[in-house]
């Protein structure tokens, strides 16, 4: 099978395109023909190994998983023995970050792994960016357990999580001020912000009103310079662990010193995640961003866009051609 490879860290160009040896389903696994896929921040972290310390789990030296790529849909080609929960021919789509491998033709998933049939009507490149940025967001806004008309500020909202951020907000009712730049305004209001703030004409920490979550959703923010828009008792929450990795620090310490704190999100690759994002898509309260498509011989473009830094939600490569 076709599949884009890397053999050693370093810049886009390491990614190539070859055939490799198509994976077969064990006895629980389903094997999936994959026709869309995603580059996003997680793949480029792995394939530059940036930071350092990702060499722990991806290899100190060199790569031990030659095919990046964390989300897929396609259709389930075959099916192992004790598989109960899927059918050859059904639609799917879902999340495979650690084994990756979702950059190629083929591709074989535990049937209990993060995976979930696509709702009619949605297309596999629509599908395919509905679990990465969206399951990070989920788990920052459970672990925060908001309620309708709280008051939310997302930060870096027209992100892969930024961007489903507002919407799964939205759909549990909470109050979403979203900060983006001026190019991305129209957008975010189209997903639901009841308010939006331009960071290129305004400092949003300046802002007056008080939120019971700041959500970093690109964390090129601090505890520091967001406290003051925290009520009491609010949360800080990044996608990152900030400079000198201080928001590690500020986990264990702000829950002693009481009032504003910082947590952390801690995601969950499991079927009850997939349905739930499932279930948000097909009812319309959920759409992933798309910025662009790639074939999949592009993908090296595709790595070089997203390290731009300057995507609007989700890069999509088409392994399979639209018809």
């Amino acid at each position: 099978m076709k599949a884009a490879v890397h053999d050693r860290y370093g810049p886009p160009d390491v990614v190539r395109i070859a055939e490799v040896d198509k994976p077969s389903a064990g006895e629980r696994d389903v094997l999936i023909r994959v026709h869309a896929t995603t580059v996003n921040r997680t793949d480029c972290a792995y394939r530059s190994a940036t930071p350092f310390f990702i060499r722990v789990v991806s290899g100190l030296v060199r790569p031990r998983r030659r095919i990046l790529g964390t989300e897929f849909a396609g259709a389930v080609e075959a099916v192992g023995g004790g598989v109960t929960s899927f059918a050859v021919g059904d639609r799917v789509f879902g999340y495979n970050e650690g084994p990756f491998g979702t950059h190629a033709e083929y591709l074989s998933v535990p049937e209990d792994g993060m995976i979930a049939t696509i709702p009619a009507g949605v297309a596999f490149a629509e599908a395919a960016p509905g679990t990465e940025g969206s399951h990070y967001a989920y788990s920052s806004i459970r672990t925060a357990g908001v309620e309708a008309e709280q008051d939310v500020l997302v930060y870096g909202a027209t992100g892969a999580i930024g961007s489903a951020a507002v919407q799964l907000l939205k759909s549990l009712g909470a109050t979403v001020t979203a900060v983006c730049d001026t190019a991305g305004l129209e957008l975010v209001r189209g997903l639901g912000a009841d308010r939006v703030v331009d960071y290129t004409a305004q400092d949003f920490t300046e802002d007056e009103q008080r939120y019971d979550l700041v959500l970093d959703a690109v964390g090129k923010s601090t505890f520091g310079r967001c406290k003051r828009l925290l009520k009491s008792d609010g949360l800080y929450m990044s996608s990152e662990l900030g400079p000198w990795w201080q928001n590690l620090i500020l986990l264990l310490v702000t829950p002693l010193l009481g009032g504003k704190r910082v947590k952390f999100g801690y995601p969950r690759q499991d079927q009850e995640t997939a349905r739930h994002l499932r279930d948000l898509i097909e009812s319309g309260q959920f759409k992933p961003v798309i910025d662009r498509r790639y074939p999949l011989d592009r993908i090296v473009d595709a790595h070089r866009y997203v390290e731009t830094q300057q995507k609007v939600g989700n890069v999509v490569i088409e392994v399979v051609p639209p018809s």
